[in-house]
Order: structure tokens, then sequence, then C-alpha cells
């Protein structure tokens, strides 16, 4: 039996940048997260990379590798568990509790999260590197309020038909 998606925890920096500490809930807009802050909108935030979804699995498989990093450190906004990020794209729809949301695409990751590597080596979960290992941005379809715990459910985008 598989064990159904769900939301581990959820962060937000009020005064931006990171480590994201740990809240309660999220109510999530088409524009980001209330409460959440980030202090380079050039690479960060926006309509197109309202949240930031990473995986449990990929931070406790970087945790196993002598990585010290957290829920939280990498500016993650929403942190779950048993989803399959190697089979994630861009235009996938996640339901996630009341909120839609579609994914937009990788998040790059910047020096700003070294701390939560080894040597600092935090291109350990570049898409470029690693495609299983990254975050993904996306964009909000339907706002509302996440809690920890809330199912999480993928829908795939449809095949454009290009072939």
């Amino acid at each position: 039996m598989v064990a159904e998606a769900s939301i581990v925890s959820l962060h937000a920096a009020p005064e931006g940048g990171v480590p994201k500490p740990a809240v309660p809930y999220l109510h999530v807009t088409v524009n980001g997260c209330v409460g959440d802050r980030q202090r380079d909108l050039k690479h960060h935030g926006g309509p197109t990379r309202a949240l930031c979804i990473w995986s449990r699995e990929v931070l406790l498989a970087l945790r196993d590798e002598g990585h010290p990093v957290r829920p939280g450190d990498v500016g993650e906004n929403v942190l779950v568990q048993g989803l399959p990020f190697s089979e994630l794209a861009a235009g996938d729809v996640l339901e996630l509790g009341a909120v839609r949301a579609r994914l937009t695409g990788p998040a790059p990751p910047c020096r700003t999260i070294a701390a939560a590597f080894t040597s600092g080596s935090f291109r350990s979960i570049d898409a470029k590197r690693h495609p299983d290992l990254t975050r993904w941005y996306a964009e909000v379809v339907v706002e509302g309020e996440l809690h920890p715990g809330d199912a999480v459910v993928l829908r795939k985008a449809e095949p454009t038909g290009d072939r």
C-alpha cells in the first residue's frame, strides 16, 4: 500500500532570508505566502514563484550523507512527504489541502543556503546536476490556507500533443 502524500511542515520568514522558521499555517495567495518575505525579488517570489516546495525524503537523504540541513533551511515554504519528486515536471498541478498550485520550474539554489550543506555544497540540490533533489517553484491557481498534515495530490500535466 502506497502512503498518501502530505504536508510535513510550513515555513515563512517575515524578515526574509533563510532559514525560514516553521509556522503553524500558511495563508497562500497568487502573490505568495502571507507573512513570508523575499529579499531578492529578482530571483525569488512573485506570481510564478509564489510557493517553494521541497521533499522531506530528499532532506533526510541529504542528512544521511552528512549535510546538516533542517526543515526551512533551503527556503522552502512547504515541506512534503510521500510525493515522488523524481516524477515532477513543470505544468504538473499539486493539490495541497485547500490550495491548488501549478509547478513552474525548479528553484535554483544560491549561496544563501550554503550553511545547510557540508562544505557549503549547496549545489547538491541543483536541478541541472540532481533533478530528483531539487526544490520546485509553483504559481497559485486556487488560494487558501495550508496546515501540516494536509493531503497532497499530484495531477500530472496533460501532454501537449506536439509529438
